[in-house]
């Protein structure tokens, strides 16, 4: 029996097609086969039976990546973690929280708030992303304003390498100075170094009661001076944008009535700590200062954790309500004072270029980053699409390596922008990144052709 034979493996059309590509829905997904691993050793098997056979792996999570990261279109084995996704330990002095990483990150939520704990990264796919696909694409979403990204809470994990080589890097350490440390290496990299097997993720208390004002916005300008305010008015842990579009596009869906003027131009979700409403009259204030001042239309606060929730939905559901329309999207960030100069600049280029192209506009702007979301008209093949959106793509990408911002601020570099990695990188860059992929892979086994071109 061979390494492989013990290895769980579908190979039907309909896994090949399921597993076998994320959610950019751009490229033909045509794996060989999915393969099921449950321990770090079956992996160290898939890696090793790869190297002799020739064969090339594609590490999959819960595959709800916008890049291309998880796609299979060249006859791979695609190795999915979903049957690892046992919980290891909850240490409640460090706090700390490990799992295999085929835990869905949602669940390590639930389970930390079972033992009143918290795991403070979050956003709108948290459900059905997973702790090894989070680490390994450096997820961000919609608190990092307060608690930074995936990177900052991995305190360990297990990763196999393209030579079949098991690291346990940091051990879950809280302190380590013993040289290079490699864990920061793996985050991120998106599966082209190594497959996370397991992982330890710190923990806080959770945070105290929070409320949510919904505001709109007189126009593009008064959003990163309104921001400046009410962060130092309250202890902010989201500042999240969106435009009119956006709007729009939920009503339809969902069939609600926004709380608020729609003929606003840009809205923003503010969440801010407020126990037992005791910010109440703060946020108030803030905003009574914010519309005496020209910059703010019309705004609500949530009185209930319920009414925060029905807030919130219409930032989180922007990206499910345009799924439809198979956007091509651009991750994009600046820092965060020239956001509105940027947004200006990038709304001229698209208008000029593409006048009949819907662009929808959202992201967390508090830490700098848009979400451009180009919409394929409804008459158009998603094959004409992406090709123009492709060529749309180099124009901005210059318009943000003149604004010295990123390419790609928390989607990761996958198949999608893996030939504009040269806008945010140096040639030197791509380069030493060229060598550390052939240092941890020297077969290219693992998801070959992501992020740098080998």
């Amino acid at each position: 029996m061979t390494a492989i034979d013990r290895i769980e493996l579908l190979t039907d059309a309909e896994s090949l097609r399921h597993y076998g590509r994320d959610w950019t829905r751009f490229w033909t997904p045509k794996p060989e086969a999915i393969a099921f691993p449950k321990s770090t050793e079956e992996v160290v098997e898939l890696v090793r039976w790869a190297r002799q056979t020739g064969r090339r792996l594609v590490p999959s999570g819960g595959r709800t990546g916008l890049s291309g990261g998880a796609v299979a279109m060249d006859g791979e084995i695609v190795v999915s973690l979903e049957k690892m996704r046992a919980l290891i330990e909850i240490d409640p002095v460090e706090p700390s929280l490990s799992a295999q990483a085929g835990m869905p990150v949602g669940e390590l939520q639930r389970l930390a708030a079972d033992r009143g704990l918290y795991y403070p990264v979050d956003w709108a796919a948290a459900d059905s992303s997973q702790l090894g696909g989070s680490i390994a694409t450096n997820a961000g979403g919609i608190r990092v304003l307060r608690y930074g990204m995936t990177r900052d809470w991995v305190r360990g994990m297990t990763v196999v390498t393209g030579t079949g080589e098991v690291l346990e890097l940091n051990r879950g350490l809280v302190k380590n100075n013993t040289g290079l440390d490699l864990r920061h290496l793996m985050i991120g990299s998106e599966g082209v170094l190594g497959i996370v097997t397991e992982a330890t993720v710190g923990l806080v208390q959770p945070p105290p009661e929070q409320s949510v004002l919904l505001l709109g916005f007189t126009g593009l300008e008064a959003i990163m001076p309104a921001f400046a305010q009410l962060r130092a008015g309250l202890t902010l842990s989201a500042f999240e944008f969106f435009d009119r579009r956006s709007v729009h596009h939920v009503a339809s869906q969902t069939g609600e009535t926004f709380p608020l003027d729609d003929d606003c131009p840009y809205y923003a979700v503010v969440e801010f700590d407020d126990p037992e409403q005791s910010s109440q009259d703060a946020a108030l204030s803030v905003f009574e200062s914010l519309v005496e001042a020209g910059q703010v239309a019309d705004g609500t606060v949530s009185q209930s954790g319920a009414q925060a929730s029905e807030l919130w939905r219409w930032r989180e559901a922007i990206s499910e309500a345009i799924s439809e329309r198979t956007p091509y999207k651009n991750d994009l960030s600046v820092r965060v004072s020239r956001v509105p100069e940027f947004l200006n600049a990038l709304d001229e280029l698209v208008g000029q270029h593409y006048p009949d192209f819907e662009v929808v506009w959202f992201g967390h702007i508090g830490d700098g980053n848009l979400h451009m979301n180009v919409l394929r008209p409804q008459q158009w093949s998603v094959e004409d699409f992406h090709e123009a959106g492709r060529k749309l793509s180099p124009r901005v990408f210059e318009l943000v390596r003149k604004f010295e911002g990123s390419v790609s601020a928390e989607h990761g570099v996958g198949l999608l922008k893996r030939d504009d990695l040269h806008y945010s990188r140096s040639a030197a860059e791509v380069e030493l990144m060229l060598g550390i992929k052939r240092l941890f892979d020297p077969d290219g086994v693992l998801n070959p052709g992501k992020v740098v071109r080998t």
